[in-house]
């Protein structure tokens, strides 16, 4: 999806040149680290949550990674327990050998609970060059107040320096975000990895629709490898994958954590600057991310592989096989979505939803498409589905404007043409809201 305020609102931002970034983080990173010495040290630990002055070690792992742990078993043991306690353990097998990834954002969050486990940890930060003035803010006001040291990572500055002399510096508004956070984010983001034997990360299941429902509290890393090198040499923590941004906040506000002042100005979900903006209530709170593009795009590269087993099976099945979705829904054919399309005027409204069987957006709106399309039923609209790729592909694009799987199209009634759905919120109440709002209260 175009924005036409796109070039407003990143030009509206004063960047850093990235060499001078790069060096000041360098002098900060130099910097002596200052050791911690546990709560309880002496007498033995205690559960008492009362956090030591200092908890951040040196860059150099003094402790081997665990060995014969059943993953998925601690996983399913970590679903009962708290943030704490998760970050507790993930602390207690990996010492040294563990970093937690901060981006600048609410998942200060994992700073804070680390603390109150009273154990050494570790930060690390990617610097990707073009952040917001406040996260650079909030990366100094964490250091003073945890009294740490982040550890910054930065891209390859021939590889920046390729892609923005090659494409400029504004090229993922016109061919997509993947190659921009390749350079500036991912390649660094392995790097770092790879001397690493854990990271922790605040993923939450509640960020990303489809792509983030599946996030265990701790996995083989399916992406990304560590120190020891190959798969499954590196393990990842996500100690808040059940929590709600409502729970993260209001432990920050009863902490007096210090949060970014973006938040302040409606930035839920914090990225660069350029490809991240303020969030309307009730958005879901990637939407300021990319906004540009489609939700199947909200990644970024950096946490893919979250399908659950069962999840990527089902895809490859359907892959392979064809099998059909929204099967409570009436399909349509060619001929029949054609005949919609130049009709001059239709006697009756009509809700289409494009798709492609194999998509997993597709197939993650099924069951809310279906309630949708029974609710609808009932006040007199139909609900139908067109299978858009394949040999449909190329004429849906021409004609019905597919620039994604799904797309959701309204004809409504007493007008010709149609209307599309502009946001990715297909959940039923959006969908009721976006035809009441053409076609007035049903």
């Amino acid at each position: 999806m175009a924005s036409s305020s796109c070039t407003t609102m990143s030009a509206a931002r004063t960047f850093t040149p990235f060499s001078r970034l790069r060096a000041q983080r360098r002098s900060m990173i130099s910097s002596s680290v200052k050791k911690a010495t546990p709560l309880g040290v002496g007498v033995g630990r205690t559960t008492t949550l009362v956090p030591p002055r200092a908890t951040s070690t040196s860059s150099e792992i003094t402790q081997d990674a665990p060995t014969g742990i059943d993953w998925p078993n601690l996983d399913s043991q970590f679903q009962d327990q708290t943030v704490v306690q998760i970050m507790d353990k993930a602390l207690e097998l990996f010492g040294d050998g563990l970093a937690i990834a901060f981006s600048g954002a609410e998942d200060v969050a994992l700073i804070q609970y680390a603390k109150l486990t009273g154990r050494p940890f570790r930060v690390f930060s990617l610097d990707t060059g073009r952040l917001n003035p406040e996260t650079y803010q909030l990366f100094d006001d964490v250091e003073k107040h945890f009294d740490i040291k982040i550890e910054f990572t930065f891209p390859d500055e021939d590889a920046v320096t390729k892609l923005v002399n090659e494409k400029g510096m504004f090229s993922f508004y016109e061919d997509g975000h993947k190659e921009c956070c390749g350079v500036r984010k991912v390649q660094p983001l392995r790097k770092k990895l790879k001397t690493l034997n854990a990271w922790v990360t605040g993923q939450r299941k509640d960020q990303s629709p489809g792509t983030r429902m599946a996030v265990p509290a701790v996995q083989v890393d399916p992406v990304f490898e560590g120190a020891a090198g190959g798969a499954g040499s590196l393990v990842k923590f996500n100690p808040l994958t059940n929590a709600t941004s409502q729970e993260v906040w209001d432990f920050l506000r009863v902490m007096g954590t210090p949060v970014n002042k973006l938040h302040e100005m409606g930035y839920v979900s914090i990225g660069c600057a350029p490809c991240t903006r303020a969030v309307l209530p009730g958005q879901q709170e990637r939407e300021g991310r990319w906004w540009w593009e489609d939700s199947a795009m909200k990644e970024c590269g950096l946490h893919s592989g979250n399908l659950t087993a069962e999840q990527q099976a089902k895809q490859d099945e359907r892959e392979a096989t064809e099998e059909d979705i929204f099967n409570t829904v009436t399909a349509v054919d060619h001929a029949a979505i054609d005949a919609l399309r130049v009709e001059p005027t239709h006697s009756k409204t009509t809700l289409a939803v494009l798709y492609a069987p194999w998509c997993p957006f597709c197939q993650a709106m099924v069951a809310g498409y279906e309630e949708a399309a029974a609710s609808f039923a009932a006040k007199g609209v139909d609900v139908v589905k067109f299978r858009a790729d394949g040999d449909e592909k190329e004429w849906s694009k021409e004609n019905l404007e597919l620039k994604s799987f799904p797309t959701v199209l309204l004809f409504p009634e007493g007008r010709g043409g149609f209307v599309k759905l502009g946001s990715e919120r297909r959940d039923p109440d959006s969908l009721n809201i976006f035809v009441e709002s053409i076609v007035g209260k049903l």
